[in-house]
């Protein structure tokens, strides 16, 4: 084995075992686990198919996993570089834009959407046209925010304290 591979295995291995990644890859994964959890016993539509899309993929509902993420990554840079450095304070404004985001422009486009594509198959059935409905991008109410941002505090301190 060369050096240089050596290096970028040993690379590899402190990204993946870094305190910052795991915690907002563990928030991210727990708020979307809790999404299907709720899509389970919310609704009686449960096809496999749904709940993995769902997991894996399905944005807004509660909690938000954006939220969780980015709280997760501030937190976590927070405890391991400190409330000074630079690195916080970028993390910090991203992770402010992320939620305002999530819960402003997504969730307006989301609604606009829903209205547009109500309107489009009205007006399609009415004059017996086609309509190619657009996608409706789901955002995030506030209390899904917070939810979201209190889990990814949760699971950066549980990572900072180990």
């Amino acid at each position: 084995m060369s050096l240089a591979t050596s290096v970028r295995g040993e690379t590899l291995k402190n990204f993946f075992e870094n305190p910052i990644f795991l915690s907002t890859v563990s928030s991210w994964f727990f708020a979307q686990v809790i999404k299907a959890v709720i899509l389970l016993l919310s609704t009686r539509k449960r096809s496999p198919r749904e709940v993995a899309e769902t997991l894996f993929w399905r944005t807004g509902g509660m909690p938000s996993s954006h939220a969780a993420m980015v709280t997760a990554m501030t937190i976590a840079v927070a405890f391991k570089e400190g409330l000074s450095s630079n690195l916080f304070v970028v993390s910090f404004w991203v992770a402010l834009i992320v939620m305002r985001d999530a819960m402003g422009v997504r969730r307006s486009s989301g609604i606009q959407a829903k209205v547009l594509n109500l309107l489009g198959r009205n007006v399609a059935d009415r004059l017996n046209v086609e309509y190619h409905p657009v996608k409706e991008v789901n955002g995030h109410t506030p209390l899904e925010v917070v939810v979201g941002g209190l889990l990814g505090i949760f699971i950066a301190a549980a990572y900072a304290s180990l």
